[in-house]
């Protein structure tokens, strides 16, 4: 739990003492707070499988998109907070149930919970794939210390330009941040890897949103994964922006995507020779 006495857990680095009762930009304390927990039919085909994803929803981020559409648990932190031991027993709860995997959703700023957690939940049975299911502002030296741990790497993948990262989430540095760890990722458990049933246990699983007005740079990043990760990247070319939060703010998100839009979004990925996903 060294990390949460001077917190360095995201690229803030905000350097607050979460262990005594200080806050940084996630808001954040020393105890995981969850919102819900239960079996997710609503991720990706290879997460769901045939019973559903163990989702572990955990509240506030390190974020803070303008446009988020869970404000009430990234922002508000709505949630109920929960021991270790409490965590692992969600763990075994979620395999009882059937699920293909555990999913954490907003993992960053609990990382050293989550894996003081986890050997408790093994000693109980524990043998799903664990997956890390993140932003995208991601510590690169906290990533590598997640090797040999996460099995499923599952980074939003949000903007190429550092003008409209720094508008909507206040995070000029992301470009530069996400593709490092999209690297390292990809470095540690390859391209996404499927069973006999069509069920991901390993690899990388990159998600990317697509923005009103092209703001997001889909085709900027596209290359970016095919080049530089593998074009054989699992990419999830997400359609479901809303304006959300404050992107009243901002009259050019403050409305859905066009089916255009998203088309255009899939050909660019196409034509740079990505081919699984979408």
């Amino acid at each position: 739990m060294a990390f949460l006495e001077s917190c360095t857990l995201c690229p803030r680095k905000c350097m607050v003492n979460r262990l005594d009762k200080e806050r940084g930009v996630c808001r954040a304390g020393s105890q995981v707070m969850i919102s819900s927990v239960f079996p997710h039919f609503g991720e990706e085909p290879p997460l769901v499988g045939y019973q559903g994803s163990g989702t572990i929803f955990l509240t506030n981020c390190n974020l803070h998109c303008t446009f988020c559409q869970n404000y009430d648990i990234s922002f508000e932190g709505r949630g109920t907070p929960v021991t270790l031991q409490q965590l692992a027993e969600q763990m075994i709860y979620l395999q009882e149930s059937g699920c293909h995997n555990i999913n954490f959703v907003t993992p960053t700023h609990y990382v050293p919970q989550i894996v003081s957690a986890l050997p408790m939940a093994v000693e109980r049975g524990l043998r799903l794939p664990v997956v890390y299911n993140c932003g995208g502002y991601e510590s690169l030296e906290v990533i590598k210390l997640l090797e040999d741990i996460v099995d499923i790497y599952m980074p939003d993948t949000k903007f190429a330009q550092t003008d409209p990262a720094s508008k909507y989430c206040k995070t000029p540095d992301y470009p530069q941040v996400v593709k490092s760890a999209l690297r390292e990722m990809h470095r540690q458990v390859g391209d996404l890897a499927v069973d006999d049933r069509g069920i991901a246990v390993r690899g990388l699983l990159i998600r990317h949103l697509v923005m009103p007005e092209g703001l997001a740079g889909t085709g900027e990043l596209m290359k970016f994964i095919h080049d530089e990760i593998s074009p054989d990247s699992y990419v999830n070319i997400m359609a479901q922006y809303r304006p959300a939060y404050r992107a009243n703010e901002f009259p050019e998100i403050n409305r859905r995507i066009s089916t255009q839009e998203f088309k255009e979004a899939v050909a660019l990925a196409r034509e740079i020779g990505l081919k699984r996903g979408f």
